[in-house]
């Protein structure tokens, strides 16, 4: 992916990750469009950031997916870029009869529909570009898990492994497929992670994915220094350590 000269859309770009993102990739020269549900956040949005553009979308409805989608394409032809940023994390008790299917649903229905809905909404348009690029967001627990949040782990890692297939797909057309992998990054995604000491700064996180797409434009994966220790646990043969780690556990799961 070029850092500059795109047209991109990002969907789930009102806060966190995605709206940090979005005003880097804009300063870096691109035309911006943001995606969300609440129509008051956005247009707030457009008034404190001039230049970023602003459509309403709420990705655990097909309905509204398409809709955006169509607004996006007519308004901005020239779109090239798909970010897949909308996602949710909720801490899970499996070990309980009540209370976890339902939020297992909707986190299903979030990372993991979301982003399959909008590729297939997008992916006719984007083929058309003379280059363009679906940019999928995993996690560093697609790779090790966290003990609290089967689910979130669970679509994460099929975010992973859908990145991968479609790449496969895609090889040989101007679509490129990247898939970014934030660690724990001090935002509001569960309560606690802005305050955590665990969690990678914000403002640094971004700094460092813009020079990544800067200086590595045909990377497959976004990798900051401090996913890795995530990301390569069972390559490096201490999966069982980097899983306890995390977990805060002795290295037998105890």
């Amino acid at each position: 992916m070029n850092i500059s000269g795109n047209t991109i859309f990002i969907p789930g770009a009102t806060s966190g990750i995605g709206l940090e993102l979005a005003l880097a990739l804009r300063a870096k020269g691109n035309t911006v469009i943001v995606g969300g549900r609440r129509t008051e956040l956005l247009e707030r949005i457009t008034a404190e950031h001039p230049g970023i553009h602003a459509v309403r979308v709420d990705t655990t409805s097909p309905d509204s997916i398409r809709e955006a989608a169509s607004q996006v394409i007519s308004e901005y032809p020239e779109v090239n870029v798909l970010v897949t940023m909308a996602g949710i994390m909720r801490i899970e008790d499996w070990t309980k009869p009540e209370g976890f299917l339902a939020t297992a649903e909707e986190t299903v229905t979030t990372n993991l529909l979301g982003p399959i809905r909008l590729v297939a909404a997008f992916i006719e348009h984007l083929r058309t570009r003379p280059e363009a690029t679906i940019m999928t967001v995993s996690s560093g627990l697609a790779f090790t898990p966290l003990r609290i949040t089967p689910s979130y782990n669970a679509t994460k890692a099929a975010i992973h492994m859908l990145s991968e297939t479609l790449r496969l797909q895609l090889a040989g057309t101007t679509v490129k497929v990247v898939e970014l992998e934030p660690p724990s990054v001090a935002t509001d995604l569960v309560p606690g992670q802005r305050e955590s000491s665990f969690a990678m700064p914000l403002e640094e996180f971004i700094a460092e994915v813009v020079m990544l797409i800067e200086t590595q434009p045909d990377a497959r994966e976004i990798q900051v220094e401090r996913v890795k220790f995530l990301r390569y646990g069972e390559a490096r043969g201490d999966y069982d350590e980097t899983v306890a780690a995390v977990n805060h556990l002795d290295p037998h799961g105890k």
